[in-house]
């Protein structure tokens, strides 16, 4: 009887631990080749080796099972600390992705329709005027829909390019950045005009941080919040947060850019964040590129999303929810055109489009990438990047902290890690 009781807890434990984390494999189990596989650590080591990366944690998993966990280098530039697996990093923009996540829950709940106007549920961004190309604002001709706010086509922007932009220099006066709360922020959002009429350009944006203060309103709770107990909590994502807690602060990478005298990597001073956020005292939930997290963490996200909506039997999203939000929605003659991921660096690239949340590679031949069509994905400031390819069941992960890498990291974590693959499922 004792042995049979036993038998019982130990399922009970690890059927918890597994729901911790990820599963891992032999490589050779889920199609790919070890040997080959190691290249990935090879390209992440030649980057450490030659200073232009401190370090880098990447991960690839395939049918829900880890076939490459690696963490090459060390914690930052003047910390010769080894880099853990376990380190958190500032994620940014994959923040996006998490909280459009979350705004089509409550999309699946019948709190509001994707053609409803932005207005209904932020009356603060009734009645805006657009700046024309002759620099005189103007009134919109519609009012910008939930859709277009989740594919950025809606009319706003980021202020990425204050010297060149008329309109992003609005966005630099207003200091976004130092709103108090997401009230505070879309209050001086209001106050701006739209760098185009809403449906008739692609314009990477601020617009997810809107979302989160429609996830707010919907849901009478703070963000941060809500997303612990729809997504993160459910997930078991315990390294996922706004704010880093005290006892995770030890595991909290330093971040970096290249100097501007030298061109050599150098960490950001703590007491000198260049107007980004400390991750510490936070009051502005950012859900355009506020959480920190770890890498695998980002993991079970992507595997949720990989899996349609679910993973280790819970479900945050229905399956043809999942499927909608990595569809491309830009319409056929939209102007792709701005600042941020692809498809904004080359108004003239073709082979991208963009869902809710997501990027969308649409023809991997025009683009130019290795992949697949209908792979879905998006990337930070600080360099980390995600992607999904629904083709071969496959998600892939890659953690760097380096403000405006001018290197081709994503790129090369996507060759070495497709040259790995022994067997297609195309």
């Amino acid at each position: 009887m004792n042995n049979i009781i036993s038998t019982v807890w130990v399922l009970i434990f690890a059927s918890s631990a597994f729901a911790k984390d990820l599963p891992s494999t032999r490589p050779e189990r889920q199609g790919f080749s070890s040997e080959r596989l190691d290249r990935i650590t090879q390209v992440t080591r030649n980057y450490v080796e030659q200073g232009k990366l401190a370090g880098a944690v990447t991960m690839v998993a395939r049918r829900g099972e880890i076939v490459h966990f690696e963490a090459v280098g060390q914690r930052g530039a003047s910390d010769d600390s080894p880099l853990k697996k376990d380190d958190l990093f500032r994620i940014y923009s994959m923040t996006k992705p998490i909280v459009v996540a979350a705004t089509m829950q409550l999309y699946e709940q019948g709190k509001f329709h994707l053609n409803d106007p932005v207005s209904k549920f932020v009356p603060e961004l009734k009645d805006l005027q657009v700046l024309n190309p002759e620099g005189v604002q103007v009134p919109a001709e519609q009012e910008m829909t939930m859709q277009q706010l989740l594919t950025h086509t809606s009319g706003l922007s980021y202020g990425f390019n204050p010297t060149t932009d008329p309109i992003d220099q609005h966005y630099a006066d207003a200091k976004l950045t130092e709103s108090e709360s997401l009230d505070d922020f879309v209050n001086r959002l209001a106050k701006l005009p739209l760098k185009f009429q809403p449906g008739h350009q692609w314009h990477y944006s601020v617009a997810t941080d809107v979302a989160g203060l429609i996830v707010e309103r919907i849901s009478g709770q703070p963000l941060d919040q809500y997303l612990y107990e729809n997504i993160f909590e459910p997930l078991d994502m315990e390294d996922t947060f706004f704010e880093v807690p005290d006892d995770k602060l030890h595991r909290f990478l330093p971040n970096h850019f290249l100097h501007p005298e030298t061109g050599e990597l150098a960490q950001i001073p703590d007491e000198n964040l260049r107007g980004m956020a400390a991750f510490r005292d936070v009051k502005l939930f950012s859900g355009g590129a506020g959480l920190v997290s770890s890498t695998m963490d980002y993991m079970k996200f992507a595997e949720v999303m990989r899996n349609g909506g679910e993973l280790n039997g819970r479900r945050i999203l229905g399956t043809k929810t999942v499927k909608f939000m990595a569809t491309n929605h830009l319409q056929a003659g939209l102007v792709k055109g701005g600042s941020g991921e692809q498809p904004t660096q080359n108004p003239t690239i073709k082979g991208f489009g963009f869902g809710l949340g997501f990027g969308v590679v649409t023809d991997p031949t025009a683009a130019g990438v290795i992949g697949s069509a209908g792979e879905y994905y998006w990337g930070g400031a600080a360099g980390t990047v995600f992607w999904i390819d629904p083709v071969e069941d496959l998600a892939v992960i890659g953690m760097i902290q380096l403000m405006g890498s001018p290197y081709p990291f994503r790129a090369d974590l996507k060759t070495a890690t497709y040259q790995a693959l022994t067997e297609s499922l195309e």
